[in-house]
């Protein structure tokens, strides 16, 4: 049977733009993993006749509905009590989760309010979804043909909610397995990529292909159902490399969690070290290498180089070098990646250079004109861009990271580091 989900989300917080709906995003990921199709986001301020009106809307047009927000215990926390009211159940008071309450409140070391049990009071008949994250517990029941379930709104609770107690729930809705491999792409955009799978996708039942857009490169999702894992893993696997052969150089993993990951895998496997000079990414590149644990065995240091003095004083960029050709230009980016090199002691060393924004530079570079290089132990390469001007500033920068990212990424595979093909 195919399901239609529509989360709703719930927190005037959200409409006045306080916080943006993250729980939205945590959810359709993972119900996509699923194979649910999410067809609606709803959001709601903490009214209860707009909540009651929103409900109403959502169980005529979804046999899912997901909820975050409104579980705690304050007066304007509704989700509970709209919900029991739109399926005619009553609340009542769980003595198990009270205590989990009470019990976190003593290991936090803070006194409970009275208002804090309120959390403890639930739809009759519900599956509890207890939260080691927080104090509100979550809930699903299943009543006029509506499987309804409501998660906490803090997202540090809903990401983990969500995975833990939600997934088991929901993968029990469905008969067999469901399993997905997801394919990361960096040097083709979206719509290309979806222009040479259209026909394919369309034609396509089981497994199905999905291509999702991320910043600055693509990802395709293969997901497909069967009787077991195993049967499902067999569906996917032609798939799967049907679209590593389609696409090439350009696939740099299979349910792998970015390019800087795959980056230090590939120096870790090869024993080799990496270092990073940044003008126009101001420390980008070394973030996030250094957000992936593991990265100190592989990764020696970064110099953000911003200001020509630091160019020519730290990383020994020719100070004619500079003068002739400016710093956003090819020969000052393959000169900050080899002094990288030379100053950090690394195997590997990266370079960006460029302008983004929001005006051209001093010598007429348009925004969006970048330059990365790398330096190794066998050459050095430069790779100019043009990314446009009309991309925000921290997009470009975002954009101008992974190209390093790719080169060296090439350089760890054997592959060219020019024309992505």
């Amino acid at each position: 049977m195919s399901h239609s989900v529509e989360i709703l989300s719930v927190g005037t917080e959200l409409l006045l733009g306080n916080i943006a709906n993250l729980d939205a995003q945590i959810l359709s990921q993972g119900l996509s993993e699923l194979g649910l199709n999410v067809f609606w986001h709803t959001v709601v301020g903490d009214n209860p006749q707009r909540a009651k009106e929103a409900v109403a809307i959502a169980k005529e047009r979804a046999d899912i509905i997901i909820t975050t927000g409104g579980l705690g215990p304050t007066c304007d926390d509704l989700t509970k009590n709209v919900l029991a009211e739109a399926f005619g159940k009553e609340l009542l008071f769980h003595e198990e989760c009270a205590q989990r309450i009470r019990a976190y409140f003593q290991r936090i070391g803070r006194e409970m309010t009275d208002n804090n049990l309120q959390q403890a009071m639930l739809p009759e008949g519900c599956t509890v979804l207890d939260n080691d994250w927080g104090t509100a517990p979550g809930c699903a029941f299943f009543a006029e043909g509506v499987h309804v379930i409501m998660l906490p709104g803090p997202p540090s609770e809903c990401r983990p909610m969500f995975q833990h107690r939600a997934r088991p729930y929901l993968l029990s809705l469905s008969e067999g397995v469901i399993a997905s491999h997801t394919i990361k792409l960096f040097g083709i955009g979206e719509s290309t990529m979806e222009a040479q799978l259209r026909e394919q996708m369309n034609a396509m039942s089981n497994p199905t292909l999905a291509p999702y857009a991320k910043e600055g490169e693509c990802e395709l999702r293969v997901t497909a159902k069967a009787a077991t894992d195993e049967a499902a893993q067999a569906l996917l696997k032609p798939t799967v490399e049907e679209m590593k052969r389609l696409f090439g150089r350009k696939v740099y993993g299979v349910d792998v969690p970015s390019l800087e990951y795959v980056v230090l895998e590939g120096l870790k496997a090869q024993g080799l070290t990496i270092g990073v000079a940044e003008s126009c990414t101001g420390g980008l590149m070394a973030k996030r290498l250094t957000d992936i644990p593991g990265a100190s065995q592989v990764f020696k240091g970064g110099i953000v180089s911003y200001t020509n003095e630091v160019k020519n004083r730290v990383l020994g960029v020719p100070q004619d070098l500079l003068d002739q050709h400016g710093a956003v230009s090819a020969p000052v980016a393959l000169a900050m990646a080899q002094g990288a090199r030379q100053a950090l002691g690394c195997d590997i060393a990266l370079s960006s250079t460029g302008v983004a924004g929001p005006d051209r530079d001093d010598r007429g570079n348009e925004v969006g004109t970048m330059f990365v290089a790398i330096a190794t132990p066998r050459d050095s390469f430069v790779r100019p861009l043009h990314l446009g001007s009309r991309p925000v500033r921290e997009r470009l920068r975002i954009q101008t990271a992974s190209h390093a990212f790719d080169l060296a990424r090439r350089y760890l595979a054997g592959l060219p580091y020019g024309k992505q093909t």
